[in-house]
């Protein structure tokens, strides 16, 4: 932490910039998630299940329990009226492909490609065209009026969100030394949780103030405007860093490098993804980040189907925040200390050990889910889970 501080005061602004670049790469990111409900029943696509009237006073059973129109507008509250209404729900394989992977395809094979060019071109310069072409994308999201607009438009938000984290890190990689990397690129994946929290505020709340009647619209409208300003605020105070990567061995000069060819330059990029540790490591990062994604993207799904009258917004809108945060700040310096005495090698360790618990805590969420009112977890409980 010491050798975080003593970079200087420009690192710490660029690394300030880059976690709110990474913020709204996470926001843009979920926030469909968020607003999938109010938005498939505008634009009318996905399943349809018995949903809770919220207009009308609640009943005595939830209405999931209906598995069909008929059973839906049958169920009565205290008043002889109907408090359920068979809509779309938000869910289904149209908003599962979008979500997924239209999305994490592009994104992954892209990242490829951008990796590569983060270790030849202007990066801070990238970054911004990076940000601006994926708050565009967001933005849009909120004039869309079909299914197949929005498809577009995730797709190009996959291509543009790919750019970020290549950059970045490399960016911090040369403005940090090594000692300090594991602090700042703790500090940089603040943008993840603190994003991830963000997108409950504004799906949830901005969508409920119904704002000159849009709706969900305005959300995706709030999510991308930003990403305006701090795109030109990256391309004109961001500093590209001279490369701390040293010179081959034998003096061989720049001239020389870009004169191989595409195939010869590729070559040392993409061997190291034969080592079979590598391979392991991919793995792992594979299933982590695959249950991550599937309750990222379907949780306020799962709340609004299991416990529709809570506020959701209330709850994640800084859970997410505060103990990821504190994950990943902690981890960051924990690792630093660990390579100090251990070596390279042991931030595997780090990694492993904060896996472990993942699992189990999955596990209490999914296992019974609730059929009534009173019954299983409250929606607190799943939160803190």
């Amino acid at each position: 932490m010491l050798d975080f501080c003593k970079v200087g005061g420009y690192p710490v602004y660029v690394l300030c910039l880059l976690l709110i670049t990474y913020l709204l790469n996470q926001l843009d990111r979920y926030i469909l998630a968020i607003v999938i409900l109010p938005l498939a029943q505008e634009i009318h696509f996905g399943d349809k299940s018995c949903l809770s009237n919220r207009t009308t006073r609640p009943g005595p059973e939830l209405c999931n329990n209906a598995s069909s129109d008929s059973q839906c507008v049958s169920l009565l509250n205290s008043n002889g009226t109907p408090y359920c209404k068979w809509d779309y729900n938000g869910n289904g394989w149209e908003y599962q492909i979008m979500a997924g992977p239209i999305f994490i395809l592009i994104y992954t094979f892209m990242g490829i490609f951008i990796g590569f060019l983060a270790d030849a071109a202007n990066r801070k310069n990238l970054l911004a065209i990076s940000l601006l072409f994926w708050s565009l994308m967001t933005f849009l999201m909120g004039f869309v009026w079909e299914y197949w607009h929005l498809v577009m438009l995730r797709f190009g938000q996959g291509i543009g969100e790919a750019g970020c984290t290549p950059f970045a890190a490399s960016l911090i990689a040369d403005y940090f030394p090594e000692s300090a990397r594991g602090s700042a690129m703790g500090f940089y994946n603040w943008g993840i949780y603190t994003g991830y929290s963000l997108a409950f505020v504004v799906g949830n709340y901005i969508t409920r103030a119904n704002i000159m009647g849009m709706g969900w619209r305005w959300a995706f409208l709030i999510c991308g405007f930003p990403g305006f300003v701090l795109s030109l605020l990256v391309f004109v105070s961001v500093r590209e860093p001279p490369r701390t990567q040293k010179a081959t061995e034998g003096g061989q000069s720049g001239n020389y490098t870009s004169s191989l060819s595409l195939c010869h330059r590729l070559t040392p990029t993409l061997r190291p993804f034969l080592s079979p540790s590598l391979l392991l490591l991919c793995l792992a990062g594979s299933v982590r980040n695959a249950g991550g994604y599937v309750w990222a993207y379907n949780a306020q799904n799962y709340f609004n189907f299991y416990f529709p009258s809570e506020d959701v917004g209330r709850w994640l809108s800084w859970i997410p925040l505060v103990g990821g945060s504190a994950g990943v700040l902690f981890g960051g310096f924990i690792s630093d200390r660990v390579v100090k005495k251990r070596g390279l090698t042991a931030r595997i360790w780090v990694l492993v050990i904060s896996q472990v618990r993942i699992p189990n805590d999955h596990l209490k969420v999914v296992c019974k889910a609730p059929e009534s009112a009173d019954q299983s977890f409250t929606a607190s409980e799943v939160c803190i889970i």
